[in-house]
């Protein structure tokens, strides 16, 4: 289901560094040390977002990966969207801290 502006807005405010885009779109740029660090983060939340059956846009340039989270079918922001959000957030995370294999 479709999140009001409201809701929206106290999720992004809990949202570590993810940004409202076009009012439909939730978006947040990740930072790696080289440029495998970064393919490997795309594989990890791609797999996550496969079991999840919810797909983001991904955008990889050099060691700098952008991610994208809306819901096509709600036309705009869900919960899963802020869920798998926060999810990827530990992904990178687990992985600055050097772990995660």
């Amino acid at each position: 289901m479709r999140l009001t502006e409201e809701e929206v807005q106290a999720l992004l405010e809990k949202a570590d560094g993810w940004k409202l885009a076009d009012e439909r779109w939730i978006v947040k740029k990740y930072r790696f040390q080289d440029y495998l660090q970064g393919i490997e983060f795309v594989r990890r939340i791609a797999a996550i977002s496969e079991d999840a059956n919810h797909h983001p846009f991904i955008s990889i340039d050099y060691k700098l990966i952008t991610v994208k989270l809306s819901s096509w079918r709600a036309k705009g922001l869900t919960k899963l969207d802020f869920d798998l959000a926060k999810q990827y957030d530990e992904v990178y995370n687990q992985m600055k801290q050097g772990g995660g294999e």
